[in-house]
């Protein structure tokens, strides 16, 4: 099953946290940017799915050496639609924050000190997503969001910019 597939399954679940609103305030903010950096949408795009790779090996990473709880922890502690500074910190070291800036500007042609200023926004709301899939009723239970993100093994990479796109569709019909 793919990522967005699990978000749907999370939001029509009462046991879950994912839920319309939650994902309509992800979208909101993610469109926010646009205005705010006066970059395409494609651009913003890229932005967020390049990010998505780097988040990903982060949480991976933390995963194999801390245990699926930490990175849960982390999602509870930093996920939300607002600029985090201390987000960053939490993901990634010094070097790798450098690596995640350059990169992303390599990727999309904004310069390094708006990505760097960005990254407190964006993080939020890529955890945010990923956040939809925490069980409410028994956390023990897993984030099956944020499993199918980690899980290595499925067919191919996560786009986050697919998933924000067929989000985008699913609010618009609803």
């Amino acid at each position: 099953m793919g990522l967005f597939d699990e978000i749907l399954n999370a939001m029509n679940s009462p046991s879950q946290q994912g839920n319309e609103a939650q994902l309509s305030g992800i979208l909101d903010a993610v469109q926010q940017l646009n205005s705010n950096i006066g970059t395409s949408p494609d651009t913003t795009q890229s932005l967020v799915s390049g990010l998505g790779g780097y988040v990903r090996s982060a949480l991976q990473q933390k995963q194999a050496t801390e245990g699926m709880g930490s990175v849960q922890s982390l999602l509870d502690q930093f996920a939300g639609t607002g600029a985090n500074p201390q987000a960053i910190g939490a993901l990634f070291s010094p070097s790798q924050q450098d690596q995640v800036v350059q990169g992303l500007s390599q990727r999309t042609g904004i310069n390094s000190q708006t990505i760097a200023a960005l990254l407190p926004v964006l993080i939020p709301i890529v955890l945010n997503l990923l956040q939809t899939g925490r069980n409410t009723q028994n956390p023990q239970a897993g984030n099956n969001v944020l499993g199918t993100f980690l899980d290595s093994d499925r067919d191919g990479d996560v786009d986050l910019t697919d998933v924000l796109g067929m989000a985008g569709r699913y609010l618009s019909s609803r």
